[in-house]
């Protein structure tokens, strides 16, 4: 039956992806790309998606996810791992330059490795490397000019995932990036990437240049690894926050490439003359809830909302059908889930009001914050206040601008929140994002030290068995606290125009400029 379903999915999928033509040979052109706000800075460190996106055009991490999920070379070109587990030797790749011109060495990476460290909680993915989870890395070495050796505590099954993990951007920078006193410019983006920084033009656009001097791997590209060869001269990504905006910057041919697709619109799309490609995706959709607020801190003021919610309805209507409701911190797409993980508080407007009678619900206001930048978390937030209002939950909407939403989520300033989880290729580390202490990391939206040891077992084994069943585990914990209101999963789904070929999507849901053609 497994095998059947996933078969059943799979047509689905190549039934909507369009067959995609052989790139062209001539090599030139712009390759414009639409993000629907603009980067947070070019340090790594004040990120979201669509800064993620841009800096990993310009960046490489040393070692990156491929299209299948495992784990290829990018700027370290082979490594090997001791017996013990414990010590992974990095080969940096042949001639790699810095945009300047600077050759790579491996003094930059244990420069850029000290640089996040000593950032301490400004860099989100420290608590991943530290100790705080587990793994802790205990020395950085650079025996020679070509070689890294990282020294872990313990063997960890994640330790590759984790510096490959692409929103803690733990790329490789020119240490020519920041000023005699260590602060870094933010006018200046110098990476070893195949296009480098040309032009910022704040709330825009910015425009990126190939770098002549890239020297790519032999390695077939896939994913963020493998061969990054550049074919345009240059990529612009244009800001256009509204999305009918974007739709029809499309038809026009003022954008070449519209990333996160309206499930809803392929067909017109389609019509139109446009490719439309898509996957399953990893992207996690959820609402978010405070659990330290003086209301909802109560359990059974948390089911009560769950309770209320028909979630398979919204992720019918999001997703025009293409995914299903899924509460866990395992995607439909990993080789880890099972329907187990679709356990959760059923749809039931009567168990609800027992739950709001229990807590001794009298009305209080709860504010969903949400914003119009992003369409689906705009429409989550209205389907899920209008449900919870006809469950006599007195639900109202704030709607920001983005920036000041994220900064919210960032200092843990709400009650509850539509939000997007950028794809995690792990369930480990989408859990690890999940759980914590709130007081050492905001962004914590479950304190649960049971789920969090779970957690840390997870990446310490590597039987798929054994780590499967600590997942179902910690998804059994969540289904009784209700920390947080899992929709589903967002498929991957860009559009670009007919005279852009080589241009694909995989389940890491993110854009990528290199191995495309324009014709012009």
């Amino acid at each position: 039956m497994k095998w059947k379903c996933i078969l059943a999915l799979t047509a689905l999928w190549l039934g909507l992806a369009s067959t995609y033509p052989a790139a062209a040979q001539t090599p030139g052109g712009t390759l414009t790309i639409r993000i629907n706000a603009d980067i947070r800075g070019t340090d790594g460190l004040n990120r979201d998606a669509n800064t993620d996106t841009v800096l990993h055009t310009i960046f490489e991490t040393l070692v990156a996810y491929r299209d299948d999920l495992s784990i290829g070379p990018l700027l370290a070109q082979s490594w090997t791992v001791s017996d013990d587990g414990r010590t992974y030797t990095f080969k940096l790749r042949d001639d790699a330059t810095f945009h300047n011109g600077d050759k790579v060495t491996s003094a930059d990476v244990k420069w850029n490795w000290d640089r996040r460290v000593k950032a301490g909680k400004d860099w989100f993915c420290n608590p991943y490397f530290d100790g705080s989870q587990g793994l802790k890395v205990e020395s950085v070495d650079t025996p020679d000019d070509q070689t890294v050796v990282f020294k872990i505590n313990e063997p960890n099954a994640l330790f590759l995932a984790q510096l490959a993990n692409i929103q803690c951007n733990g790329w490789i920078a020119s240490p020519k990036n920041v000023d005699k006193d260590g602060k870094w410019n933010p006018d200046l983006a110098i990476g070893t990437g195949p296009f480098k920084l040309r032009d910022w033009t704040k709330g825009q656009s910015i425009t990126l240049e190939r770098y002549a001097d890239y020297k790519p791997l032999s390695e077939k590209m896939s994913g963020y690894a493998g061969d990054r060869s550049a074919y345009v001269d240059e990529v612009k990504f244009v800001v256009i926050p509204d999305t009918s905006a974007a739709e029809t910057a499309l038809y026009a041919k003022q954008i070449d490439v519209l990333p996160g697709f309206e499930a809803s619109r392929v067909d017109e799309a389609k019509q139109r003359g446009m490719t439309v490609l898509s996957t399953p995706g990893l992207s996690w959709t959820p609402l978010l809830i405070q659990t330290r607020d003086l209301l909802l801190k109560n359990v059974k003021m948390r089911q009560a909302i769950a309770h209320a919610i028909d979630f398979s309805q919204i992720a019918q209507v999001r997703t025009n059908g293409l995914s299903l409701f899924n509460p866990s911190g395992v995607a439909q797409a990993s080789a880890y889930f099972d329907d187990s993980f679709l356990t959760w508080p059923k749809y039931d407007p009567e168990a609800t009001k027992k739950l709001l009678a229990e807590a001794g619900y009298k009305g209080e206001p709860i504010t969903i914050q949400t914003n119009s930048r992003y369409q689906g978390m705009y429409d989550n937030s209205v389907m899920v206040q209008a449900m919870l209002a006809a469950a006599g939950i007195n639900a109202k909407l704030e709607t920001l601008d983005w920036a000041t939403q994220l900064d919210n989520y960032l200092a843990g300033k709400f009650q509850m929140q539509s939000f997007g989880y950028s794809a995690r290729l792990d369930p480990s580390l989408l859990y690890g994002i999940l759980l914590g202490d709130k007081d050492e990391v905001p962004t914590v939206q479950w304190e649960n030290d049971k789920a969090l040891d779970f957690v840390r077992q997870s990446t310490k084994v590597t039987d798929p068995a054994k780590r499967k069943d600590l997942f179902k585990q910690i998804h059994a914990l969540m289904a009784e606290d209700v920390p947080i209101l899992g929709l589903y999963y967002e498929p991957v789904i860009d559009a670009v125009t007919p005279d852009v070929t080589g241009y694909n999507v995989w389940a890491g849901d993110k854009t990528r400029a290199w191995g495309v053609h324009k014709d012009k």
